[in-house]
């Protein structure tokens, strides 16, 4: 029995398809960032940092800015929670 092209072409797009990890079910293609290894990652994310440091487009918490962070992280941690009432 004769294959007609428009058969074997499908077979061959579907067979193509099948191996790309993108289009697997279940699973996930690792690209850019995600593709490397942590040790490799840490390395670019550091060279982004001391690259805005040196352009004088970084950010060093003082202190105080620190300080006032933490605080209003907090404050917002706990706004769901209410304090227990106290009978003195």
């Amino acid at each position: 029995m004769p294959v007609n092209s428009t058969t074997a072409t499908a077979a061959s797009t579907e067979a193509k398809r099948s191996l790309r990890p993108a289009n697997r079910i279940g699973e996930k293609s690792r690209r850019g960032f995600a593709a490397m290894s942590p040790e490799q990652q840490r390395r670019i994310a550091s060279e982004g940092g001391r690259a805005s440091h040196q352009s004088g487009r970084g950010h060093r918490f003082s202190p105080e800015e620190a300080r006032e962070a933490g605080r209003k992280g907090g404050q917002i941690s706990r706004r769901g929670k209410k304090k227990p009432a106290t009978n003195a």
